[in-house]
């Protein structure tokens, strides 16, 4: 929870969204919940809420615009995390991280793909945004900031797309277009 609210302070977010079942699940979304609130309260400047899960599924596609950081357990979290990287686009463009107090991972939220292995088929853009999130997390925020942009620049101008995106093009050939972009 704690380092739900230490991002928020970090990268200048006004607020963080509690996903839970705590009126199904007492016992340990009603303590998940419990510590958002006496974490929330050592954080004046950034306002929190909390959703039910389902709840939270409609509300996302419906006002994506609404939330800034989501903080969930992890069930929770790898659903949310599926279906926003769906509303950008699908499984090939969504990144998480998993924050500790010391020690953090970074991942596409596809996970590993092995059906996938050795094809140079698959969408890197989830590989290269966790490396993003990771490059914010070292305290490397100018790097994260150029690499975000250099992927950006690559969807914008639309000529290099993978089969998720409607094309024919490889991994490698996505990650040479995005490191070009890096200068």
């Amino acid at each position: 929870m704690k380092a739900a609210f230490d991002f928020a302070r970090k990268f200048k977010r006004k607020k963080v969204t509690v996903v839970h079942k705590a009126n199904v699940v007492r016992a340990t979304d009603g303590l998940f919940l419990d510590a958002a609130k006496e974490v929330a309260s050592q954080y004046p400047e950034i306002q929190m809420d909390d959703a039910n899960i389902d709840a939270m599924t409609m509300w996302l596609l419906k006002n994506p615009f609404n939330y800034d950081v989501l903080v969930a357990p992890n069930l929770y979290g790898d659903i949310i995390s599926d279906l926003c990287a769906q509303m950008v686009g699908g499984l090939g463009f969504g990144c998480s991280g998993n924050i500790g107090a010391k020690l953090a991972v970074f991942e596409p939220t596809h996970g590993s793909a092995p059906k996938y292995a050795g094809l140079d088929k698959v969408n890197p853009i989830a590989t290269i945004l966790a490396a993003k999130m990771m490059l914010d997390w070292l305290g490397e925020s100018d790097k994260g900031s150029a690499l975000e942009r250099a992927v950006a620049a690559v969807i914008q101008e639309g000529t290099i797309r993978t089969y998720d995106m409607n094309g024919s093009n490889t991994t490698t050939e996505m990650a040479q277009a995005i490191a070009s972009k890096l200068g």
